[in-house]
């Protein structure tokens, strides 16, 4: 199968908001509750960071199992990495992630002030002054064959959908409105013109959005 570039279990309310306002080292998401927001996928019994049994099966289980599936690098933008903007002031921070990083893979965070590669675990961080194009051609070299996750957040999420470098995405719509912050779209039908669109509701409340190309 051909190396794809994809965005997957990326949440984001009913109103489009995948981020909040006023976004801090406590406060990742800004005014939006991430444990609200993310709750479908916390509860399953795949999700990355459970440390009890018992977690819930079905289609959001299913969903979330095939979060790292066939992923051999990941492109997040620097406000994914961390609140930090402008030159780094501490180089000794390394991010939100702690010292087993989730993603198990090389990870490219774009930025305009690059700092030298680090490694966590089985992770490690590269830090790109890149356009999109750039930065994807260095993910897919270090992938291997693999795919390319596009971690997000909303801004480079939009990124490589307005450089129409996205093959796949699967966006999870909660059920509730955030009213302002950061957003992936207002209408995800504004895609379809590219993308073919599959709506799948789940028991939990939230609405899976499939997109893959037409």
């Amino acid at each position: 199968m051909a190396q794809r570039v994809r965005v997957h279990c990326f949440t984001i309310s009913r109103d489009g908001i995948g981020a909040g306002e006023e976004q801090s080292l406590d406060r990742p998401f800004g005014h939006a509750d991430p444990g609200r927001l993310f709750a479908w996928a916390g509860a399953t019994d795949s999700w990355v960071h459970r440390t009890e049994p018992d977690g819930t099966r079905g289609l959001d289980d299913y969903v979330v199992r095939d979060f790292s599936r066939d992923i051999g690098a990941e492109i997040m933008g620097r406000n994914k990495f961390g609140p930090i903007r402008g030159p780094w002031t501490d180089q000794e921070w390394q991010g939100w992630w702690g010292d087993e990083p989730p993603f198990h893979t090389p990870v490219f965070v774009l930025t305009h002030h690059v700092r030298p590669s680090f490694t966590l675990s089985d992770t490690t961080f590269h830090f790109l002054d890149a356009t999109p194009h750039e930065a994807l051609e260095q993910a897919k070299a270090a992938a291997d064959g693999r795919d390319v996750r596009i971690g997000g957040g909303v801004t480079t999420v939009r990124e490589f959908l307005d450089a129409d470098l996205i093959d796949e995405m699967h966006i999870a719509v909660a059920p509730f409105e955030l009213g302002t912050g950061l957003r992936l779209w207002d209408d995800p039908d504004e895609l379809t013109d590219r993308y073919h669109l599959e709506r799948v509701p789940s028991p939990s409340g939230v609405v899976h959005h499939f997109f893959w190309r037409r």
